[in-house]
């Protein structure tokens, strides 16, 4: 690779060492480019200036995403699942209220579909030297909908009420033993220090669209969105029908480039065939979620787009390990062994997945260790672990599951895979909201389960289902998982912000998983939106959320 050094060395001059460290890895081939700017990103390294390093090193800068070219004043039409509740940025924690509550809401930093972070309403963000405060520099003259600037008394008091565990908020399963109330501190109007539990090498993922919940609002907010809608995002509420729909207009007092559109609206389902059916018949232009399972009509149909976002999401299935059929290692192992996970990327999802290898590292993740081999199906050997448990003659057990997606279907194939090493395992699908309950144990059939799957988003970097699903405090830890060495290697992996480290504990991870197997990860769902013939623009999130300031209709 040739190199223009004297460009480089003088870029070298503004960076810590940490920063530079990141640039000799790129140099020396340890780092591709893509995890130069994803990384130099999250240390808060802009993309003009990382465009430059990449240049200096003997690449050319990356391209800057333009509008679509399209005429502004379009009404786009969008078919969504109808929020399960109410719309609450604290509170909620499922696809619909976070579609709407981003419609006029904006996030200190946005996750893009290629895993980097770019500048939303903080234009940069910093790092002490050992990772313990972040430092967050705020976009000026931004205004919320209802009149005022956003300054920092806000970011202040958003993350405090998101940390504060009295609110019960979605967001605790984020900021729990890493942000408490109290730890977000202004330094100025346009400066806001974020001082953590611990060393965090990818907090800013925690802050930014990743965490769904962490939309920036008013000091002053009481708790009554649905009537305010107060955000500082392109579009203003226009009007809102519980269980039916809603429209957005443009803000024309909007701090960056206006929206093209000068109206959006979304139609609530409760299923995904009426949203199929109402994009065939021209009543909405996109379908914002669409699962491979039961979007098959659409996926080959060229009368319709399909964006297809490579992403963490998955149906994790965790088995009880301190009690029950799974309580042995070689059990687990079996289970995991006895599952054909080619024919789940390739027949369930239609080729829209990419196969997992049980542990919350996706292929796409910069710090996977792809040396880890992958497991696959090995009915002989699930049975050899099987009498060696000693239960060569099989047992029964039942999985519960939740009505939703593709789960059940996903259910009945693990049902008939593991009957071939003798477990005679039970279905019990229940619908979503009876599965989940009070996701407390004694009152949630999902953590009392002795094998159960949950449907888990799609996150920037694995922090959140490492620490949450598997440590041994973990508030999501259905498997009953207690092992102190995974808890402190979590712990390694979070504290480091370098990427050869990372790596180096998330191998360590992902053979202590396959070793352990509490739970499996089998595949990795694409997030797909679908479109009709002639809209552009429209950017959709592996996290559900969907962009349309820039959308249009040619």
């Amino acid at each position: 690779m040739t190199r223009n050094v004297n460009l480089l060395d003088k870029l070298r001059s503004s960076l810590t060492p940490v920063e530079n460290h990141l640039v000799d890895s790129y140099v020396d081939g340890r780092v591709s480019r893509r995890d130069l700017l994803r990384h130099g990103s999250l240390l808060g390294l802009s993309l003009p200036f990382l465009g430059r390093v990449a240049l200096a090193a003997g690449f050319s800068a990356a391209p800057s995403v333009a509008r679509a070219n399209v005429q502004p004043g379009a009404t786009i039409r969008v078919a969504c699942a109808a929020p399960t509740g109410a719309i609450d940025p604290v509170l909620a924690g499922d696809y619909g209220p976070i579609l709407m509550f981003q419609q006029v809401g904006e996030f200190l930093c946005v996750d893009g579909p290629d895993l980097m972070l770019k500048p939303g309403l903080a234009t940069s963000w910093k790092p002490n030297q050992d990772g313990t405060v972040w430092t967050f520099t705020l976009r000026k003259g931004v205004k919320f909908h209802a009149g005022g600037e956003m300054i920092a008394d806000d970011v202040v008091a958003t993350m405090d009420r998101l940390a504060d565990p009295k609110n019960s908020s979605n967001a605790l399963s984020v900021f729990k033993g890493i942000l408490q109330k109290g730890a977000t501190r202004k330094v100025d109007d346009y400066t806001v220090e974020f001082h953590l539990d611990g060393a965090n090498g990818n907090f800013p993922y925690l802050v930014s669209s990743d965490n769904y919940n962490a939309i920036i609002l008013p000091a002053n907010y009481a708790g009554d969105f649905e009537t305010t809608w107060d955000g500082t995002g392109p579009f203003k509420i226009d009007k809102f029908t519980r269980n039916v729909g809603a429209s957005f207009v443009r803000n024309e007092d909007y701090w960056g480039p206006k929206a093209l559109p000068a109206k959006t609206e979304f139609t609530f389902y409760q299923d995904i065939q009426p949203q199929i059916l109402a994009l065939q018949a021209g009543q909405a232009d996109i379908i914002n979620k669409l699962p491979a399972f039961a979007g098959v009509a659409l996926l080959n149909d060229p009368n319709f787009e399909i964006i297809s976002i490579p992403s963490t999401a998955n149906q994790g299935v965790h088995m009880h390990c301190h009690m029950g059929p799974f309580k042995d290692a070689r059990i687990r192992q079996a289970v995991a062994l006895s599952l054909d996970r080619e024919k789940l990327v390739n027949g369930l999802m239609k080729g829209k997945a990419a196969i997992g290898n049980d542990s919350p590292f996706a292929w796409i993740y910069p710090s996977t260790d792809p040396s880890i081999p992958q497991r696959k199906q090995d009915i002989q050997k699930a049975k050899e672990l099987m009498k060696g448990a000693g239960v060569e003659k099989g047992f029964q057990a039942t999985l519960t599951a939740p009505h939703t997606q593709e789960i059940p279907a996903f259910a009945q194939l693990i049902q008939s895979w593991v009957k071939e090493i003798g477990i005679d395992l039970k279905l019990n699908i229940m619908d979503r909201g009876s599965y989940f309950g009070d996701a407390v144990p004694g009152k949630s059939p999902w953590l009392d389960a002795e094998m159960g799957i949950a449907d888990w988003g799609h996150r920037g970097v694995p922090n959140v289902l490492l620490k949450s699903l598997l440590t041994s405090s973990g508030a999501w830890n259905a498997a009953k998982f207690q092992n102190e060495e995974y808890d402190r290697l979590v712990q390694s992996y979070i504290a480091s912000s370098d990427l050869e480290a990372q790596r180096e504990n998330a191998g360590k991870i992902q053979r202590l998983l396959l070793q352990e197997t509490p739970m499996l990860f089998s595949y990795f769902f694409d997030h797909l939106t679908a479109t009709k013939k002639g809209v552009v623009g429209a950017q959709p999130t592996a996290m559900g959320q969907l962009f349309l300031h820039g959308a249009g209709i040619v």
